[in-house]
């Protein structure tokens, strides 16, 4: 069985400085497993922000007065608007990481960096796919997919609790 996409074309973009982020490459990987068999062709964005933007974004589009580690916008696409040059469909959306927010997670949570942008950018393509978790129910499916990919990326179960 073939894995990931054919087409993926992530666009990712820095608000912060880069140190002691992800580079690009990495960002892409963490989407190509997320998209695996699910998506063939995709073009998507990532921006990593501040606190002050993350907060910014967070109470404008869900009403929340605080950063939050990951906001994911699914493109809403009228199928007779015309795609910019250089932009291909399916159009997925962007994700928006906060990058203060998943530093002070993963130290919290006494999880590498690395892995806690892997999760976030995983369930981040999740929710641009259509999961969510707004019942109990869904949130398994959702958590367990997550285990799954992030599985075969040599990470440890982001939901464990740590003893």
């Amino acid at each position: 069985m073939t894995r990931g996409p054919v087409r993926l074309d992530v666009a990712v973009s820095y608000a912060v400085p880069r140190a002691g982020i992800p580079a690009p490459t990495s960002f892409r990987r963490w989407v190509a497993a997320a998209l695996q068999s699910r998506i063939r062709d995709a073009d998507l964005a990532i921006r990593i922000v501040d606190e002050n933007e993350g907060r910014a974004l967070n109470r404008h589009y869900r009403g929340k007065d605080c950063a939050t580690n990951v906001l994911s916008f699914p493109a809403e696409m009228d199928a007779n608007v015309r795609l910019p040059k250089g932009v291909h469909m399916p159009l997925l959306g962007d994700i928006v990481l906060c990058a203060a927010v998943v530093a002070r997670e993963a130290a919290e949570q006494g999880k590498p960096l690395a892995h806690h942008y892997a999760h976030l950018t995983v369930h981040g393509v999740l929710h641009l796919l259509g999961m969510d978790h707004q019942d109990e129910r869904e949130a398994e499916c959702m958590e367990q997919l997550e285990r799954e990919i992030l599985s075969d990326l040599g990470i440890s179960d982001p939901y464990r609790v740590r003893e």
